[in-house]
């Protein structure tokens, strides 16, 4: 969708979900960073902390873009989206994603 390239090791198929620290005083992640757009929750053993990603819809869609896993609390291959508002979360939903492990 951006038109940028990037090399990457592999490319996952996932379902994104989205969640939100709007409304909690604590916003710190499992990595000790703070929520924040662009960090996403993941199950560790499919990616473990730090990695890089690429996250865009399987049909194109749209595009999260840039990204690195900061936070636990999903299993398999869900990846949970940080957005900033409850409102954006519920919009949306859950959606098929390509995750791409970025070099």
């Amino acid at each position: 969708l951006s038109g940028e390239e990037f090399e990457y090791t592999q490319a996952i198929s996932m379902t994104a979900t989205a969640y939100t620290a709007e409304l909690q005083t604590n916003k710190l992640t499992a990595s000790g960073s703070v929520a924040q757009v662009g960090l996403v929750a993941a199950d560790l053993s499919v990616l473990p902390l730090g990695t890089r990603l690429y996250i865009v819809a399987n049909d194109g869609s749209w595009e999260y873009g840039f990204a690195v896993v900061g936070d636990t609390g999903v299993k398999n291959k869900i990846l949970d989206l940080y957005y900033d508002t409850y409102e954006e979360c519920i919009n949306f939903g859950a959606r098929a994603a390509t995750v791409y492990v970025l070099k």
